[in-house]
C-alpha cells in the first residue's frame, strides 16, 4: 500500500495560498497553481516507484517461545530483511488477538545492512490459544513523500499455560523452608501424629514425648518419636464462575488460584499426600480421581490449565453436594472462590456447613487491595467520599461472610494476590501438624 506522508501533504497545502496569491495579483499567471500540482504529483509518483522498488523481496520473520505462563513476561523478536535496495529505516508493528500484550506496539528501527529487528516484550493476559496474527512494515521513500506500507500473516499460536515455572519454584521454596519430609530429617521423625518407635530421650527433645511407663521400666528417659501420617486426600476445588474471572492486579482470579491450587499440589504430592482437582461455575466443569505421587503432577498441570473462563454464576450447591458426594473418606476440600455480598454467599455457606460435618473445609479468597485503597483514601472530592463509603460497605460485607463461614468450622486464608501460596501452603501444614484431617 502506498500512501502520502505528512510531509507531502504539508508541502501541498503550503503551496495552495502562494498559488491563489499569485492568482489575485497577476491573474495572466493562474497556471502557476495547477502546474504547481502537477510537478508535486510528478515527484510523488517517483518517491512512490522509489520506494515500491525498496520493498521487493521484503521477508519478515517472528520468534517466540511456543508456550508461556499467564503473567510471566518473555522476549520475542520481530526481523526484516530486504534483498535488494533497503530504506535507512523502518516502521515495524506487531497484530495480536487479546490473550497476549505485545510491547513496543510499533516502533522505528534501523535497517542498515538491509536488515532490522524489533525486540518485543510479550506478556499473557489470559490461559488459552494467542494468536500473532500480522506483522506490519512501512517505511517513507527516498524523498519522504510517500508511505509504502506492507503486511504478512503470521498467524503464530502461543500456548499461554499456568505459570508452571514459577508454581514449582514457589513450591520448593516454601518446601525447603518448611519441609515435613526428606529435608529436615527431623522433622519428619517428631512433629507428626502417628506413632513410629521409642528412643533415649536427648536435651533438646520435647519433654511431653517422654513415655514415663518405659522409663521407669529402663531405668531412664525414654521418649516417643511419631511421624507425620500420609496419603491424606486434598481436593482442590476451582470456582470459575464469573465473579472469578474478573481482573486482579492485572491477571484473572482464577488464573491466581490455579497457581496457588498447583503450588499446594506440588508440596501435597511430594510429602506424600493425594490430590485431586474439581472445577465448577454453574455446573461442575471437571471432576480427576485421586492421584499420588509427583509424577501425577504434569496431568494436574495440563487439566488445571483446561479451565476455561465463564460469565455464568457459581452454584455452590450442585457443585460442592456433587464433590462431596465422590469422597469416601475424610478429606481436605480446599475451595477457591469469591463472593461479593452475603445473599449471594447464602448457598455457599448453607453447604460449607453441611459439607463440614464430615470433611474438613479450607477457603481461599483474594484480598482486594484496590478496593482497601479506595476505602482508607483521603476524602478529597465528592466523588472520593461516595467511592469510600461504598468500597467500606463491600469490605463489611465481605468480612461478614468471612465470620459465618468461620462458625460453621471452616479455615479460611485471606491473603494478598502475592502472599496467598506462602500462607495456603503454611495453613494447610499447620492442618496437618494439628492433625485435623
Amino acid at each position: 500500500m502506498i500512501y502520502p506522508t505528512l510531509r507531502a501533504v504539508a508541502i501541498a497545502a503550503l503551496g495552495a495560498p502562494v498559488a491563489i496569491v499569485i492568482g489575485i495579483v497577476s491573474p495572466q499567471l493562474w497556471l502557476a497553481a495547477p502546474a504547481w500540482l502537477a510537478v508535486l504529483a510528478l515527484v510523488i509518483l517517483l518517491d512512490a516507484g522509489l520506494a515500491w522498488r525498496t520493498g521487493r523481496g521484503l521477508s519478515v520473520e517472528f520468534t517466540a517461545p511456543p508456550r508461556m505462563g499467564v503473567g510471566v513476561e518473555a522476549r520475542g523478536e520481530l526481523a526484516v530483511a530486504f534483498r535488494q535496495a533497503a530504506p535507512r529505516r523502518a516502521e515495524l508493528a506487531v497484530e495480536s488477538d487479546a490473550r497476549i500484550a505485545v510491547a513496543p506496539d510499533r516502533l522505528t528501527v534501523p535497517t542498515e545492512g538491509r536488515s532490522g529487528a524489533l525486540a518485543l516484550t510479550l506478556t499473557p493476559r489470559r490461559r488459552g490459544e494467542a494468536s500473532i496474527e500480522r506483522a506490519w512494515v512501512r517505511w517513507t521513500g527516498p524523498l519522504g513523500l510517500v508511505w509504502s506500507q506492507h503486511s504478512r500473516a503470521l498467524r503464530r499460536k502461543i500456548v499461554l499455560t499456568p505459570d508452571i515455572a514459577g508454581v514449582k519454584a514457589e513450591a520448593m521454596r516454601l518446601f525447603a523452608r518448611d519441609a515435613m519430609f526428606g529435608v529436615k530429617a527431623q522433622i519428619d521423625i517428631g512433629e507428626g501424629a502417628e506413632y513410629h518407635a521409642l528412643r533415649d530421650y536427648t536435651d533438646g527433645m520435647d519433654p511431653r514425648s517422654v513415655d514415663w511407663k518405659q522409663s521407669a521400666r529402663h531405668g531412664k528417659l525414654i521418649s516417643k518419636e511419631y511421624r507425620t501420617e500420609r496419603n491424606h486426600h486434598i481436593l482442590l476445588a476451582l470456582d470459575t464462575g464469573r465473579t472469578m474471572c474478573e481482573p486482579l492486579a492485572g491477571l484473572p482470579r482464577i488464573d491466581r488460584a490455579i497457581n496457588a491450587a498447583l503450588t499446594l499440589a506440588y508440596v501435597s504430592l511430594k510429602i506424600g499426600d493425594r490430590v485431586g482437582l474439581f472445577g465448577f461455575d454453574a455446573r461442575p466443569r471437571l471432576k480427576t480421581g485421586i492421584v499420588a505421587g509427583v509424577g501425577s503432577f504434569p496431568l494436574l498441570e495440563h487439566l488445571a490449565a483446561s479451565l476455561d473462563y465463564s460469565d455464568e454464576e457459581a452454584n455452590y450447591t450442585l457443585g460442592l453436594t456433587q464433590l462431596a458426594s465422590d469422597l469416601e473418606r475424610r478429606s481436605l476440600i480446599v475451595v477457591f472462590t469469591e463472593f461479593a455480598d452475603p445473599t449471594s454467599a447464602e448457598l455457599l455457606i448453607e453447604n460449607a456447613a453441611r459439607i463440614g460435618k464430615r470433611h474438613l473445609l479450607l477457603f481461599v479468597v483474594f484480598r482486594d487491595e484496590e478496593l482497601e485503597a479506595f476505602a482508607q483514601a483521603e476524602p478529597v472530592t465528592a466523588d472520593d467520599v461516595s467511592r469510600a463509603v461504598a468500597a467500606a460497605a463491600l469490605l463489611r460485607e465481605r468480612d461478614l461472610v468471612i465470620t459465618r463461614l468461620r462458625r460453621t468450622g471452616a479455615h479460611i486464608v485471606d491473603a494478598p494476590v502475592g502472599a496467598v501460596g506462602p500462607r495456603l501452603l503454611n495453613a494447610y501444614l499447620d492442618l496437618k501438624r494439628r492433625d485435623l484431617l
